[in-house]
């Protein structure tokens, strides 16, 4: 299958932004792409630098116009795409939500991003409820797709799950960069992790990653920090943890990267292991912390 991942810096003008996706969405398409891969909350800034009431009137319903707008590109390309929203469930309650559409441009299904974080710059548990989906992939006509969401991406359980369930790769639109005061080699060391933790995911599942985030600077609009730089990066990986292909830091990009599904089944067979998970000794995992019980151990 044929990958298509959109990196691109976003502006305060919502418009211009679906503008230039829309155009590298196109890209994609004109590269062979069945799949194209949106990074989160795509639309507009990275809203959650800081805590204002106001900032929730850019949630929408879903299905709704971004929906619209973007199946209508799905129906006329012929491609499947993976959409990340800010979701407008009803008065009072939103989550960060991916919307992945087929190529005829309906809904085929999303997923509400589960694990929320809370840090300078990202206060997104201010404006996002856990998602209730649970770990399920969406079928399409390319695949079964798991999708989650920038956080989720730290959490083995969360990729572990979808595997379990029977994804045929992971995919997650992300939004993650530095803080200016951090020194240079604590920004080198974060990056590496990132990319590290999710080619993990690849390893351990024997499936494809796809990793998609945004690029640019974006400013804190309260003052208290400075900013973000987003590190782009976006990539690809192997079910072996290989990288396929990977996007420069600092640029918009529009990569195509031919991914071979089969491969899933070579690499288990090779590496099994679901065969040796000890599924009867792991009941400690649903343990917030502390001593195991003898009785899960």
């Amino acid at each position: 299958m044929k990958i298509g991942i959109v990196q691109r810096s976003c502006g305060p003008d919502r418009r211009a932004n679906i503008a230039g996706l829309t155009e590298m969405i196109r890209d994609c398409a004109r590269q062979g792409a069945e799949l194209v891969v949106l990074q989160e909350l795509h639309n507009g800034l990275y809203f959650c630098q800081t805590e204002d009431p106001a900032l929730f009137d850019q949630a929408e319903p879903i299905p709704g116009p971004s929906t619209e707008t973007f199946g209508a590109l799905a129906r006329e390309l012929g491609v499947v795409l993976v959409l990340s929203l800010f979701e407008r469930r009803m008065a009072g309650l939103y989550h960060n939500t991916a919307v992945v559409l087929e190529r005829d441009g309906t809904l085929a299904g999303k997923y509400r991003k589960m694990h929320i974080p809370d840090d300078p710059a990202y206060y997104e548990k201010f404006y996002f409820t856990p998602g209730d989906l649970g770990f399920t992939p969406i079928d399409t006509s390319v695949g079964r797709l798991g999708v989650l969401v920038c956080w989720d991406q730290w959490y083995p359980e969360a990729a572990r799950l979808m595997a379990l369930a029977g994804a045929d790769l992971l995919i997650y639109p992300t939004a993650i960069g530095w803080e200016s005061s951090d020194s240079a080699s604590e920004k080198a060391r974060q990056r590496d992790a990132w990319v590290t933790a999710q080619r993990a995911h690849a390893i351990a599942n024997g499936l494809p990653v796809v990793s998609v985030n945004r690029t640019g600077f974006e400013p804190d609009p309260s003052g208290a920090t400075g900013g973000i730089q987003f590190w782009g990066g976006s990539f690809v990986a192997g079910p072996q943890g290989e990288l396929l292909a990977q996007a420069p830091a600092d640029q918009a990009a529009a990569l195509v990267v031919e991914v071979d599904l089969a491969r899933t089944e070579t690499v288990r067979r090779m590496w099994p292991f679901f065969r040796d998970r000890r599924i009867d000794a792991f009941g400690g995992l649903t343990r917030r912390a502390g001593r195991i019980p003898d009785s899960l151990a």
